[in-house]
């Protein structure tokens, strides 16, 4: 037996062992609709498990049909949640309840990397977090993610399509005016904050990309730091770290 962690995001399920070292091992990953949990998703699981490690953001009732079927098999199952100061982090948020625990984690495990980072993570929505070399969040900012700018605009104009088209300057088709305008105001957004953040640094400071839609953002990003797993990971300093900040 052993400990697993669980990031319950707005689409999809990801989870992971928490191997001997602290971090997370190989990343087991489930689509969702937000309505009800992939089938046969823990039959991918281990029989029993001392104890779950679990963040969500999802609705409640996802979050309780989680945490109801981890019941059957854990031992043990923790629920993080966003504090004003954690493991030498300090959020600006003054309600910590208001910042997303997946943002908060993913910040957790930026400050545990050391320096300065901004952290950027790509999935239903676009955040970006700015976190000092001392563990102070700067604040942040939140936007709709390219894909779901794509589904906005479907779901108001359905000749719109959803999916496909190439990024371009430029674009002589629509499928490729939609893929560049909405990458391109997420990359727009993410620049500006890059040069924001180095204005209240004092010095540049380094892109920390995550989620699910971040593939799409990194072929034009120079010097981007791209690490999928970063809120797990994050949930596994949480995890270490227990009931002591």
């Amino acid at each position: 037996m052993t400990d697993w962690l669980f990031d319950l995001g707005n689409s999809r399920l990801k989870c992971a062992p928490l191997r001997a070292d602290g971090s997370p091992g190989e990343v087991l990953a489930f689509a969702h609709d937000g309505e009800a949990l992939a089938d046969a998703w823990i039959e991918r699981l281990p029989p029993r498990i001392d104890a779950a490690h679990v963040a969500s953001v999802a609705s409640p009732p996802l979050r309780t049909a989680l945490l109801d079927a981890l019941s059957a098999r854990c031992g043990r199952i923790g629920l993080a949640a966003t504090q004003r100061a954690w493991g030498g982090l300090r959020i600006a948020y003054a309600a910590s309840e208001r910042l997303g625990v997946d943002r908060f984690l993913a910040m957790l495990a930026a400050h545990a990397r050391g320096g300065a980072w901004l952290v950027a993570g790509v999935g239903t929505a676009l955040t970006i977090d700015l976190v000092d070399a001392c563990g102070q969040h700067r604040g942040g900012r939140i936007a709709p993610s390219p894909a779901l700018m794509r589904e906005a605009l479907h779901a108001k104009a359905a000749q719109l399509m959803r999916e496909g088209g190439r990024y371009r300057e430029f674009a002589a088709d629509t499928g490729d005016a939609l893929n560049s305008g909405c990458l391109g105001a997420a990359l727009a957004l993410v620049e500006r904050s890059l040069e924001a953040a180095a204005r209240e640094c004092g010095a540049p400071v380094p892109l920390l990309l995550h989620g699910g839609g971040a593939g799409a953002l990194l072929p034009h990003l120079p010097d981007v730091v791209h690490d999928p797993s970063l809120v797990l990971r994050g949930l596994a300093h949480w995890a270490r770290i227990g009931s002591s900040p």
